[in-house]
C-alpha cells in the first residue's frame, strides 16, 4: 500500500465507517423486530435509549462517507504523479482493476448516505419516532454496500504499485476505446446536448413548482437522478471539450486540476448535491402527513427542493459559461 496521507485518512476513515454501520444495521434488526412505542418494557427502554447513540455515529459516519467521495478522487488525481503514462486521476484508477468499480460503489453510497441522513434529519423533528422503521430498513443497503465499498478500497490501494504503467485519459476515454469510458465519449453532441438542457430545464421547473406547491415531489425526485446521469454523460461527450478547448480531450477528471482551476470540484459538488436534495424530498413525501412530522416535512421538503434548485443552477451556469465564453466551438 501506497503510504500516502489521502490514502490513509481514506483508508482508516472507511474501516471506522464501515463497522459503525455494520453495527448500527445490527442493532436495526433488533429495532425493525422489537420496536413499540406503546410498550414500557425494559427493552423498549433500552432501545429508545440506544437509538440516540446510534443516530449520532451515523450522522458522523456518513458524514465522511459524503466527504470522502470528494477525498478519494483528489486522492486519485494525486497519485497520478506515482505512474507512468497516467495523467490524472483516470489513470490512476485503471492501475488496477478495483479502482474504477470502487468509485462506482463511492458514489452509490454517496447518494444512499445523503438519502439516510435526510431521512434521520427529519425523524428528529418528530417527538415520536416517526420514521424510525424506515430510516433502519434504509439501512439494509448500506450495511452490504459499505462493506463492500472498504474491501474494494483495501484491495485497490494494497495492490497499488509505483512501477505499475498505466493508461492516459487521452486514451481511456477516446472516441475509438471499447468499453464504457469510449462509449460516453462517443455520444453524438446534438442530441446530447438537448438531453442537458432539456432534463436540466425540466427538473428546474419541477423544483420551483415543488417548492413553491410542495406537491409535485415524486417526479421532481425522479428528474434530479435523470439530471445527475444525463450531466455526467454530457460532462464526457461535450462539455468538457469547451473546458479543454480540444475536440479529443473527453476526459472528467483533468478538470479537477490547477490547471483548469480546479473547476470540477464545483461541478460534481453542485451537480451531486442537486441531484441528492432533490432525491431526498421524494423520500420523505409518503410521510409528510404523519403526525408529528405533518408540518416539518413539507417545511423540509421546501427547503429541500430551493437547495436542489440553487445548486443545479449554479451548475448550469457553470457549465454553461464553458460553453458560451469558449473560444472553442463544436461541429455538429
Amino acid at each position: 500500500m501506497i503510504m500516502h496521507p489521502g490514502v490513509l485518512a481514506l483508508f482508516t476513515g472507511s474501516l471506522l465507517t464501515s463497522a459503525m454501520i455494520l453495527y448500527a444495521g445490527w442493532y436495526g434488526v433488533r429495532i425493525l423486530r422489537n420496536w413499540d412505542l406503546s410498550s414500557g418494557s425494559e427493552l423498549q427502554l433500552a432501545l429508545e435509549k440506544r437509538t440516540y447513540l446510534i443516530s449520532t455515529l451515523l450522522t458522523y459516519a456518513l458524514g465522511f462517507e459524503l466527504i470522502s467521495l470528494f477525498l478519494f478522487v483528489f486522492t486519485a488525481d494525486r497519485l497520478h504523479l506515482l505512474f507512468s503514462g497516467a495523467m490524472c486521476a483516470a489513470g490512476t484508477l485503471n492501475a488496477n482493476g478495483f479502482g474504477y468499480p470502487l468509485l462506482i460503489l463511492k458514489l452509490v453510497n454517496f447518494l444512499l448516505a445523503g438519502i439516510w441522513l435526510i431521512v434521520n434529519h427529519a425523524d428528529n423533528q418528530g417527538y415520536d419516532y416517526p420514521l424510525i422503521r424506515f430510516k433502519y430498513l434504509l439501512l439494509v443497503p448500506l450495511v452490504p454496500w459499505s462493506l463492500l465499498e472498504f474491501s474494494y478500497l483495501f484491495a485497490y490501494f494494497s495492490g497499488l504499485h509505483a512501477d505499475v504503467i498505466t493508461s492516459c485519459c487521452g486514451s481511456l476515454f477516446s472516441l475509438e476505446r471499447p468499453g464504457i469510458a469510449g462509449d460516453l465519449a462517443s455520444l453524438p453532441v446534438e442530441p446530447m446536448r438537448l438531453a442537458f438542457f432539456g432534463t436540466l430545464a425540466a427538473t428546474l421547473v419541477s423544483g420551483l413548482y415543488s417548492w413553491r406547491s410542495g406537491k409535485g415531489c415524486y417526479p421532481f425526485a425522479v428528474l434530479s437522478l435523470a439530471t445527475l446521469l444525463v450531466s455526467l454523460a454530457s460532462l464526457v461527450s461535450f462539455i468538457c471539450l469547451y473546458i479543454y478547448q480540444l475536440p479529443s480531450h473527453h476526459c472528467p477528471f483533468c478538470i479537477l486540476q490547477g490547471e483548469y482551476h480546479y473547476l470540477g470540484y464545483p461541478i460534481y459538488a453542485t451537480l451531486l448535491g442537486g441531484a441528492l436534495a432533490g432525491m431526498g424530498t421524494g423520500f420523505l413525501h409518503p410521510w409528510r402527513r404523519r403526525g408529528s412530522l405533518s408540518r416539518a416535512i413539507p417545511r423540509l421538503q421546501r427547503r429541500l427542493a430551493a437547495t436542489s434548485v440553487l445548486l443545479f443552477a449554479v451548475f448550469l451556469a457553470i457549465a454553461s459559461y464553458q460553453m458560451i465564453f469558449s473560444p472553442f466551438r463544436l461541429g455538429r
